[in-house]
């Protein structure tokens, strides 16, 4: 049957429940127990026999969606999920009062149901619930699709993840994990002193990252606003203000382009602390991430693809010219020459390579030969100081920059720096920024002249940090791809043509 066959018979037997006086989405379900709840203390078969399960005489009242039906003479059993978990329902003919088993005939798969009756576990020691009352919750128009393969296209599995997670038990855990991830994320910071924060998410002004924003604008003042790229600008006014450390958890904007590391829509975590620097944030993101790793995950070390990533601290330091002199068997003296970085560019067709500058070209070289080879924690330093407009330089190298990058499983996780607390300073790395804007770059900075005014009034010595949480969700539930971590990611529009095109289904 086609889709809207199937919603005929279901619009059916919906006639049919209104026959028998019976309500198809009533107002509240009636509980004593969730699934979740009852799998975990009952479980186990060895310690709750059925006959020691009847000897409680505990009566059970559980909702769930029926995920499958099986019929065998005058018994039906049928799976309830809630949450993740599962629980078997046994109807009886004998058991149930009108109008119960011509309502069970009324099931189908996808319906919310609520049943009620004493636990017993079953011959092949299934924990279930031997169903004395049967109450529908929501009769569900729309089968589900196919049971045995659950939902298979990866396009149509991101448009209706509501389907997603229904069918595949492993999705609804990883978000579940994300969940647990987060959480213990917030517990860290919280216990080593922060204070959770919230800055604007709309912005007149995008700064605190090199990205292009998108824009919308607010009516009653007649201006246009921008989703923030970054917090970063913000949470620095909060050091001046007094803060001592502040974190933030939420979502970040930049108008790009999508790909299985990239969402225009994404979660970030930054954090400053007043009085530290680059290697206190190190030993910082170290221990948050070895720590939630074990807490959450169960260990240190955990599969990435085929490899097996170790979240032990400390992890790996290299700078940035190492790194590219390591991975791209390059001698490490040609990275102290600016014609021969140059050179070494234009041999691997680096584009635009002889208008760029050193620092720049460096930035591509160790994208082109470093990235993706650091699958193990590896902080990267040293970064020039092109790529890096709001860090304080080196003690004794004006040209690079006390910054680091984490980078795990070969792509980067973490942005860190020591923070330019200097307002003559940052004024004029504002303006070179806004110089690359007027030579076309439309992701370079805009003058924020209330954030150096905020620093003219004393910006204290600060290190600060930025986690993608997306990432690092990627990471520990070993996802290849941030769309199977982000519960609904930006999609394109359906054709026409797909725009009625339903899952296959079975009834």
């Amino acid at each position: 049957m086609q889709p809207n066959q199937y919603r005929d018979v279901r619009l059916e037997k919906l006639e049919k429940l209104k026959a028998l006086g019976l309500e198809a989405w009533p107002r509240k379900a009636h509980r004593t127990h969730g699934i979740a709840e009852l799998a975990a203390t009952y479980a186990d078969a060895e310690t709750w026999t059925n006959e020691q399960l009847e000897g409680l005489g505990l009566t059970v009242s559980v909702m769930g969606r029926v995920l499958t039906i099986r019929e065998m003479g005058k018994s039906v059993f049928a799976h309830l999920t809630e949450n993740g978990e599962k629980l078997q329902a046994f109807f009886r003919m004998n058991d149930l009062a009108e109008p119960g088993w011509d309502m069970l005939k009324l099931l189908d798969m996808g319906d919310f149901i609520q049943v009620t009756g004493p636990l017993m576990r079953t011959k092949t020691g299934e924990l279930s619930v031997r169903v004395k009352e049967v109450r529908f919750l929501s009769k569900a128009l729309l089968p589900l699709p196919e049971k045995w393969h659950g939902l298979q296209d990866k396009e149509q599995r991101y448009r209706q993840r509501y389907l997603d997670l229904i069918s595949n038990p492993d999705v609804l855990k990883t978000f579940q994990t994300r969940s647990r991830i987060v959480s213990a994320v917030r517990r860290h910071m919280e216990e080593q002193g922060y204070l959770e924060v919230e800055t604007p998410m709309m912005q007149p002004i995008p700064g605190g990252a090199t990205a292009r924003p998108f824009t919308t604008h607010h009516n009653a003042l007649d201006m246009d606003l921008y989703l923030r790229i970054a917090p970063e600008l913000y949470l620095k006014r909060l050091i001046v203000g007094g803060f001592e450390k502040v974190f933030e958890i939420n979502r970040n904007f930049r108008n790009e382009g999508l790909s299985v590391r990239h969402n225009p829509e994404f979660t970030m975590m930054e954090m400053y602390e007043a009085g530290s620097d680059l290697r206190d944030m190190m030993a910082l993101t170290e221990n948050l991430l070895s720590r939630v790793a074990r807490e959450v995950m169960g260990s240190e070390q955990l599969p990435w693809g085929e490899q097996v990533i170790s979240y032990a601290a400390p992890f790996r330091r290299l700078t940035m010219k190492d790194a590219i002199a390591e991975y791209g068997a390059i001698d490490r003296p040609l990275l102290e020459d600016s014609d021969q970085i140059r050179t070494l560019a234009q041999a691997v067709h680096i584009e635009d390579a002889a208008i760029k500058s050193a620092g720049m070209l460096l930035g591509d070289l160790f994208e082109h030969y470093a990235e993706k080879q650091l699958i193990q924690p590896t902080f990267i330093t040293d970064y020039p100081l092109e790529l890096s407009p709001l860090t304080k330089t080196l003690e004794g190298d004006e040209a690079f920059v006390d910054r680091f990058e984490l980078f795990i499983g070969g792509m980067e996780l973490a942005n860190a720096y020591s923070e330019l607390n200097d307002p003559v300073d940052q004024m004029a790395r504002f303006q070179a920024q806004m110089d690359e804007r007027e030579a076309g770059n439309d992701e370079a900075m805009l003058l924020d002249q209330d954030f150096i005014t905020s620093l003219e009034h004393g910006f204290p010595p600060t290190g600060g940090e930025g986690i993608g949480i997306d990432r690092m969700v990627m990471l520990l539930t070993n996802s290849q791809s941030i769309r199977d971590v982000i519960l609904f990611p930006l999609m394109r529009p359906t054709k026409p043509s797909e725009a009625g095109e339903a899952p296959e289904t079975t009834d």
